[in-house]
């Protein structure tokens, strides 16, 4: 079947990928910020026995590329061969989203426009007139709430009819001043049976306008040599402030049609500023942040206790009747050890002690993400970011952290600037990843946490809070070294839209971050535990001189361990937990374990137990705490990292500077508890 390639563009914010989500059935996740989609996503979908491939390119407010995220929306709609565009505007604020539509139109006469949030609109006191905006731009219009699917068939059927009417739509054509509607009329006769592919009059706008990005992208869709022409650039020259004078007819034009199109109530925008004079106030912006970072971690640590303890009880439970099963058949005991103590109870660790804090962060992260609140969080970092030399977007990137490092670095393409987008990358793993919460949050319990109820949870979520704050502190405090150093330079500008707030959709919201998240997290860990889990096993039950290979190893590091307040058996832990951090505690349990298994953890105290017996105090959690917090990113995120710059010498750095922190800040933390010990 012959399918109809379409792209899909629209602001970012204005629910084009919920819309893209709806119509292909992908689980392309969602999220009320901008800058969310960094590059194409592709999806299929049948309508009337016919095939149409939507291209959903990124979020953008203009065809004039001025970002990466722009040039590459601009590249696929201007020379990505679709046979028609569908542009996804805001009803809430139609004025600004018209500006892409009148763009977007001149390049691609085969437009369909898709007024999008009408429920949020008419809450606000907003009306549409859509029959007016159709007969208005000469293009169809249809109004949707892509949410909850309403009005998606009749856009399916418009798209339909555009596509296979033999009438193509007659697009409204935007005036622009006389000396820039002269030098067009001029240009086109030079181009004409040159230009084959696109509009003569779009060619002619961008050579006027000197855009040499798009000048050559235009001469090699279309094979053909616009550049050095003397005719060209004498009709040129005749012109001034050519872009600015294009830019503004265009804004004109659409501040025009919004003013005949669109009612505005008293209602709109009233509770969003009231909310917003709050939280982004620079009185109580950072401190609600970091209150509301506390709640949350304090609801993850107080509700995954009980679910980790059942989970681990019967996950351990199974183990030893799997383990009394093998034992049972006269199979070597070499076999029971590989699968069970090796490789099962690993997986049982992983799973019990991550599943449940993740299957309650991530769904409230989202939450916040889906409300509207993270481009919040970015609005109130910006000014410490920028008092770094770096970027404000890089406080997204951070957040994305939170779920995994992999997928921080990968997010550092919404970052513009490419020695801004360098610094979010090097520093992108400072924050804690859903691979150390659990560590993290065990220490803390076991060491810190004196005795049970509310009080203990909540220490313990502050303590938890007060990493997290040293990971966003040290973030700022290296960007800032990075700037002034190896990556000096001036923090640029950016335009961050704060969206209006939204009621999330509870229930796809759960859905989606534990299916998109939970679960993928999870079994990644799952899938790099069960070879660890064997490697160790192997390991730790190969003896020379009754002595562990394990051991050995632990040794061999136990001296520069001991310097750092750590041990070698905690080094070791961490350097065989490179293919992911979820492992290292069973690691330390392992090498702890004379017999090579790893203990129940039906009870922290057990845990507390064997490590105080090897030598562990006060001295060492604070140590342990700060290690996980900085050492060497995961072996994905260290793939990511080479990805995204290209570089071994970058990765290597990236890899080198927490492991530096680290030690610096556990040697001092070493010194200190000898000193007033």
């Amino acid at each position: 079947m012959e399918a109809s390639i379409i792209s899909l563009a629209g602001n970012p914010n204005v629910g084009k990928s919920t819309l893209f989500n709806a119509l292909t059935g992908m689980n392309q996740h969602t999220g009320n910020w901008a800058g969310k989609t960094v590059s194409n996503a592709t999806g299929e979908f049948e309508y009337n026995g016919h095939k149409f491939i939507f291209v959903d390119v990124p979020g953008t407010y203009s065809l004039r590329a001025v970002s990466a995220e722009e040039e590459c929306a601009r590249d696929f709609i201007c020379f990505g061969s679709a046979e028609a565009s569908v542009v996804v505007c805001d009803a809430t604020c139609l004025e600004r989203n018209l500006n892409l539509v009148l763009q977007t139109i001149e390049v691609s006469p085969k437009t369909l426009v898709c007024i999008n949030l009408l429920d949020e609109a008419e809450s606000k006191g907003i009306r549409v007139d859509i029959e007016r905006l159709e007969s208005l731009l000469g293009v169809p219009v249809c109004g949707i709430t892509a949410r909850t699917g309403k009005g998606i068939p009749e856009m399916c059927g418009k798209l339909y009819d555009m596509v296979f009417s033999e009438a193509p739509p007659n697009p409204i054509q935007i005036l622009y001043d006389d000396n820039i509607e002269n030098a067009i009329d001029k240009i086109i006769p030079l181009i004409s049976g040159k230009v084959r592919r696109l509009p003569e009059r779009f060619t002619a706008l961008k050579i006027l306008e000197n855009d040499e990005s798009t000048i050559h992208k235009i001469e090699e869709y279309e094979n053909i040599s616009l550049s050095g022409n003397p005719e060209l650039d004498e009709i040129r020259s005749q012109c001034e402030n050519i872009s600015d004078s294009i830019t503004a007819s265009v804004i004109r034009k659409a501040e025009e049609i919004a003013n005949e199109c669109v009612v505005t109530g008293d209602r709109a925008y009233k509770r969003d500023r009231m909310i917003d004079n709050i939280i982004t106030s620079r009185r109580f912006g950072i401190p609600l942040m970091i209150l509301l970072l506390g709640l949350i971690l304090w609801i993850t640590i107080e509700g995954a206790n009980i679910p980790s303890d059942i989970l681990s009880g019967f996950l351990f439970g199974i183990g030893d009747k799997l383990s009394e099963l093998i034992l049972r058949t006269n199979a070597p005991e070499w076999v029971e050890g590989v699968l069970i103590q090796g490789i099962y109870k690993v997986l049982a660790w992983v799973v019990s002690v991550m599943l449940p804090p993740m299957a309650i962060f991530f769904p409230l992260f989202t939450l916040l993400e889906d409300f509207g609140y993270l481009p919040r969080v970015a609005f109130n970092l910006d000014r410490c970011f920028k008092c770094a030399n770096a970027c404000g977007k890089q406080s997204l990137t951070m957040c994305m952290g939170f779920g995994c490092n992999a997928v921080g670095v990968t997010g550092c393409r919404i970052i513009d600037s490419p020695r801004e987008r360098l610094i979010a990358i090097l520093t992108n793993s400072f924050v804690p990843c859903n691979g150390r919460f659990p560590t993290i949050i065990a220490i803390i319990s076991m060491f810190f946490i004196t005795s049970g109820g509310f009080g203990s949870s909540l220490l313990s979520s502050g303590i938890l809070l007060l990493t997290i704050l040293l990971g966003i502190a040290m973030t700022l405090i290296i960007s800032k070294l990075l700037s002034v150093t190896i990556l000096k330079g001036i923090p640029s500008s950016f335009t961050l839209e704060l969206p209006p707030y939204r009621k999330p959709q509870f229930s796809k919201v759960i859905i989606r971050s534990i299916l998109d998240r939970t679960l993928f997290v999870l079994g990644r860990a799952c899938i790099v535990a069960i070879p660890s889990g064997l490697i160790i096993w192997i390991l730790a039950n190969i003896n020379i001189n009754d002595i562990s290979l394990l051991s050995y190893c632990a040794d061999f590091l136990d001296p520069f361990g001991e310097f750092i307040g750590l041990d070698g058996v905690i080094l070791l832990a961490f350097i065989l937990g490179f293919p992911a951090n979820e492992i290292v505690v069973p690691i330390i349990i392992m090498t702890y374990l004379a017999e090579g298994s790893i203990l129940e953890l039906s009870d922290l105290n057990q845990l507390k137990e064997l490590f105080i017996n090897n030598g562990w105090d006060i001295s060492t959690a604070v140590c342990m705490l700060i290690f996980t917090l900085f050492h060497f990113p995961c072996s994905t995120t260290c793939l990511t990292i080479k990805k995204e710059t290209g570089s071994i010498k970058w990765t290597v750095t990236a890899f080198i500077l927490p492991v530096i922190i680290g030690i610096i800040l556990c040697s001092a933390v070493n010194f200190l508890f000898g000193i007033f010990s």
